[in-house]
């Protein structure tokens, strides 16, 4: 038995379905768009009603603001892009992250001849702290890190290079790879690391772990001694606590280089 083929008016009406379906599902997406539209025009107006009612509390709690942070993303929304328009007159958050940016200068240049432009984010949040005095608007890591993201542009000096579960502020136009970050995680326990430490832990051939070492040094994040038992160490100033709980000169960081 022979099929019948399918003829042109079945092929025909067959396109004509098809294109009233596709007409059909543009109607709905464009119908979909305009109803997710108003929906995120209603949540920014009534974001902006719950901003103007808490804006003492935005400004003056930081896990509060952290929510709010959180509740602006969620539509796209950032107070920090502008010091300008609604957000930042309204809030003044704008200008309270510039001057905490500025805070955040003043600390790493102040210990940047002791840490070479490196610092945990826990000393750095302590420092801060301890500079705006016990009746001052309270600040959070997280406002710290948002600040410090609206610095990178003023160049590639400041960033943050994660380290165990927290992270360290680099302040310094430092060219760090992966492989220096990976070392620095190496480091991060005991503060300082060795050459065969480096080996035995990443699997790395001597002349690489040399390699990533003299940078750190050259670089002024990392302190060489050259008179410790067995080998060699090399300590970075901004992860051990014997330096971080008092100042250190430069003559005094000098003394620890050969």
């Amino acid at each position: 038995m022979h099929r019948r083929g399918v003829g042109a008016g079945a092929i025909a009406k067959k396109k004509l379905a098809e294109a009233k379906y596709k007409e059909r599902g543009t109607v709905l997406a464009e119908d979909q768009i305009v109803q997710m539209s108003k929906q995120l025009e209603t949540f920014k107006s009534n974001l902006e009603e719950f901003a103007s009612k808490h804006k003492q509390e935005i400004r003056k709690n930081s896990q509060f603001r952290v929510q709010f942070q959180e509740m602006c993303a969620t539509i796209g929304v950032d107070p920090l892009a502008s010091g300008k328009g609604f957000w930042s007159e309204m809030l003044g958050v704008g200008d309270f992250y510039y001057e905490l940016g500025v805070q955040i200068i003043e600390v790493c240049l102040a210990l940047k001849h002791r840490n070479g432009g490196l610092i945990t984010l826990d000393e750095l949040h302590q420092r801060v702290l301890k500079g705006r005095g016990k009746y001052a608007q309270d600040v959070s890591q997280d406002d710290l890190m948002r600040a410090i993201k609206k610095l990178k542009v003023m160049g590639n000096g400041f960033g943050m290079i994660p380290v165990g579960g927290s992270y360290l502020v680099q302040s310094v136009p430092a060219e760090l790879n992966m492989d220096h970050t990976v070392v620095l995680q190496l480091a991060e326990k005991k503060g300082y690391v060795t050459v065969s430490e480096i080996k035995d832990g990443l699997k790395w051939e001597k002349e690489r772990a040399c390699h990533v070492l003299d940078h750190l040094l050259k670089e002024g994040l990392a302190w060489l001694d050259s008179q410790a038992a067995g080998e060699a160490q090399y300590w970075l100033p901004a992860l051990f606590s014997e330096l971080t709980s008092r100042d250190v000169t430069p003559e005094e960081a000098n003394q620890m280089t050969p």
